[in-house]
């Protein structure tokens, strides 16, 4: 039992009570984890090419590395994925520099180096 006269004693004793109800609780797992490994291959390589088709093909690159480390969630890579289809329309029609300013924009949108 605590000494209620001492009033160090006793405030030390509430701390003490209050730290037990701060603690962090564990996070609940909400989906399972996508991650099939953690780090990136040894042997993995951007694609060469040149222009829009070549950037394009590198982010995709990246995209594809980052989900499977679990670095980007399924939900985010599938809304870049189709950011990414209006850029590969106009590369196709070619209209590289409105592809490229759709790569850059969606690139800083999602924290992605110009």
């Amino acid at each position: 039992m605590p000494e209620t006269g001492n009033p160090s004693f006793a405030a030390a004793f509430a701390l003490l009570a209050l730290a037990g109800c701060n603690s962090a609780q564990p996070p609940t797992a909400s989906a399972p984890v996508v991650a099939s490994r953690t780090v990136t291959p040894q042997n993995f390589a951007l694609p060469a090419g040149e222009g829009c088709a070549g950037a394009l093909a590198r982010y995709r690159a990246v995209l594809d590395n980052d989900l499977a480390m679990g670095h980007v969630g399924q939900s985010v890579y599938a809304t870049i994925q189709s950011e990414l289809a209006p850029a590969d329309s106009a590369c196709a029609a070619g209209r590289g520099g409105a592809a490229l300013s759709l790569l850059r924009a969606s690139k800083s949108r999602h924290g992605y180096p110009g």
